[in-house]
């Protein structure tokens, strides 16, 4: 019998359950699946900032049931690399880098899956910075106002 392997890539910031339907997608798509997770260091090049560091991320990654393998994305380069070394069948990646690794196709097949709509880390990020911009006072006011509706209500 001959496995299947897929490789996809990413930072996995801030895990959401885009990054979970991806990766179970990816895992029906082979027998095995290798998840590269970007480096800090490499995330700092391409102007990225994580919030979550890259020893976390990738643990997180590593524990979840469809992900067979984690390595280090540390370059661009890497890519083609990587599907020589792990014998890939399958490069997959989100629909937002379409046409971006279509070089790949000499060795492997190329796929871009569409992102799980109304979620990303992007906009995870945004609200975060929107919630933490709202000032305490507002806040212990707002929890304050919820704590006594809690209290009428019971």
């Amino acid at each position: 019998m001959v496995m299947k392997t897929v490789i996809t890539y990413g930072t996995f910031d801030m895990f959401h359950v885009g990054h979970l339907n991806l990766l179970r997608r990816l895992s029906e798509m082979g027998d095995r699946l290798i998840v590269a997770v970007s480096t800090d260091e490499f995330n700092k090049g391409k102007g990225k900032k994580t919030l979550i560091p890259y020893d976390q991320r990738s643990q997180i990654v590593e524990s979840i049931k469809y992900v067979d393998m984690v390595v280090p994305e540390e370059s661009w380069e890497q890519k083609l690399t990587d599907v020589k070394k792990y014998n890939v069948d399958v490069f997959a990646i989100g629909e937002d880098w379409k046409g971006k690794f279509d070089f790949l196709e000499d060795l492997c097949e190329v796929v871009y899956l569409p992102r799980t709509k109304n979620i990303s880390t992007t906009d995870l990020k945004k609200s975060l910075k929107r919630f933490l911009s709202i000032p305490h006072e507002d806040l212990i006011q707002a929890f304050e106002v919820l704590e006594l509706l809690r209290r009428d209500l019971e």
